[in-house]
């Protein structure tokens, strides 16, 4: 088959040349200048050209290319007829790929699904690591159970190399607006924001930061999840907290990334190579319900010897080798192929995968063991978080008047008083323990609780604090009986003074939280109220 592969000579796109030339093709390695591009074909014995995909493409046509594939990008800055190149392979009767993983380009491309079909050819997008790979993960993970959450992460060793595309599809994102589905509803974020920290195996523990793909506006119809979450990160902490920093300086002020900036931080980036490893990864799991119980499925892979940027290609190359086994039409990649189609393309390369399964037990429920079913129905409920879980509602808030009491409530961020506010809880499982956002009106404070030593424990930044978690009438009781700022513990005198509950009334689910200030025993905050699972 002869196949043209735009943006030839670059990062992805050079890797998707050799394994085309690998399997067999007559490829047509074309890039903006001959030189670059013929060193690739020269390697491998096949054709160059120079062009670019936004002029005069009849000296592609003239070599009668039966697909191809652009691997060029930033498919974000495509301008006002970002399908030009679809469009036109369409005409010319030739199958078109690409790997972009810009969420808008990617599901944007079926408005050419009727012209495709009449033409007899595909044009898929996000034929790469998503929606293309994860959504393979996802279907072979899903089997026999009702998948309730996604999560995938792709996590790069720090000497893969990078090109300018990626460094500025990932600053365009870093600090814009984004939703995401977590259980069942669409949930605003920021790019490259609250990071989580994932197993590759092998002793390989990264962090990722959430960023936007086509997976979170794709899987949920196409899989029936409630959560869809996706996140990327790089192997140095210095790169991902300047990301970070990064992320919220232009959340709030709002402003563009200039080339300049590009070429300083893939300068930059460069002049770090030397440290970290060459050893990426990438996660895929799915928590689903099975008949006796929630089970968790995660399918991992770990690239080494510099073979990480293989992986966006591979799906294009699977594909390609028997391309009678894609419908015609214009779609976004999803399950288009196996996952044992995929692991096949990458049987020649240092990527190592595998897959695991483990029961998944709610938290609450594994600390409490029986005690869990003493607990009223809606108690019962609220904690039984396998996946995220959101739950909406009305509370009143009091707060503390003494300067002493204010300060500490301001100190944890605790909501403003008043009489009646809109409430939401999101519960996310995260690093073996849950994640809490509480979010009164239009303040939010987060909490991390996690069993350590036998005992709950809850966090509020470098503030841990040891909880007397218990049932005792029919209610869950939260009071604090430690603490420590970081590793040292301080004295019961330090402690808050909490007067927490959670119980059922009239079906629904109330809680009834009061703490008081240490040393003086004045009130900080009082909220209380009602939940029910947002739907």
């Amino acid at each position: 088959m002869k196949i043209a592969v735009i943006g030839g000579s670059g990062v992805f796109g050079s890797r998707l040349v050799r394994l085309l030339a690998r399997d067999g093709h007559d490829v047509v390695v074309v890039g903006r200048t001959l030189a670059t591009a013929q060193a690739i074909a020269d390697d491998l014995g096949q054709t160059a050209i120079a062009l670019d995909r936004n002029a005069d493409l009849s000296p592609l046509w003239a070599l009668s290319v039966e697909a191809v594939v652009d691997a060029a990008g930033p498919f974000h800055a495509y301008g006002n007829d970002p399908y030009a190149l679809a469009q036109a392979c369409m005409t010319q009767g030739v199958h078109y790929l690409d790997l972009a993983d810009d969420p808008a380009f990617c599901v944007g491309i079926t408005c050419l699904d009727a012209q495709a079909k009449a033409a007899g050819v595909f044009a898929l997008s996000g034929v790469s690591s998503v929606p293309a790979i994860s959504s393979a993960a996802v279907a072979a993970l899903g089997e026999g159970t009702r998948i309730d959450t996604v999560s995938t992460a792709i996590l790069p060793g720090n000497r893969a190399p990078r090109g300018a595309s990626v460094v500025s599809s990932i600053l365009n994102q870093s600090g814009q607006p984004m939703s995401a589905p977590v259980d069942g509803a669409l949930v605003a974020h920021r790019n490259w924001s609250l990071p989580q920290t994932f197993d590759l195996g092998q002793d390989i523990r990264r962090k990722g930061w959430v960023i936007s793909v086509p997976d979170q506006l794709l899987f949920v119809d196409a899989f029936k999840a409630r959560t869809v979450a996706f996140r990327a990160g790089l192997e140095l902490g210095l790169m991902n907290n300047a990301l970070a920093l990064f992320s919220v300086v232009r959340s709030r002020f709002g402003f563009g990334v200039p080339r300049w900036l590009i070429r300083f931080v893939l300068a930059m980036s460069r002049l770090l190579w030397p440290f970290g490893t060459d050893e990426g990864g990438m996660s895929v799991r799915v928590t689903g319900r099975l008949p006796l119980g929630w089970e968790g499925r995660t399918w991992r892979l770990i690239a080494r010897q510099g073979d990480g940027p293989f992986i966006p290609a591979v799906p294009a190359c699977v594909i390609l080798r028997d391309p009678a086994q894609i419908a015609p039409g214009a779609r976004p990649a999803v399950a288009e192929v196996t996952l044992a189609a995929i692991e096949e393309g990458m049987a020649d390369l240092a990527i190592e995968t595998e897959k695991l399964s483990v029961k998944v037990t709610p938290l609450f429920e594994a600390f409490l063991g029986e005690d869990f079913e003493h607990l009223p129905a809606q108690v019962r409920r609220l904690h039984d978080v396998p996946a995220p879980r959101r739950w909406t509602g009305r509370a009143k808030v009091t707060r503390g008047a003494s300067l002493w009491a204010r300060t500490i409530a301001a100190a944890f961020g605790f909501p403003p008083a008043t009489d009646d506010t809109l409430v939401t809880v999101t519960m996310t499982p995260q690093d073996e323990g849950e994640l809490w956002e509480r979010q009164f009106g239009d303040k939010t404070f987060w909490s991390f609780l996690k069993v350590k030593d036998g005992q709950m424990t809850e966090r509020f930044g470098p503030l841990t604090f040891t909880l007397g978690l218990h049932v005792a009438g029919g209610q869950l009781h939260f009071p604090v009986i430690s603490g420590r700022l970081g590793p040292i513990p301080f004295p019961k005198a330090f402690l808050p003074i909490s007067i927490a509950r959670e119980y059922e009334e009239d079906g629904r689910f109330h809680f009834d939280v009061a703490l008081q200030a240490p040393f003086t025993g004045a009130l900080m905050v009082h909220y209380q109220g009602w939940l029910e699972r947002a739907q």
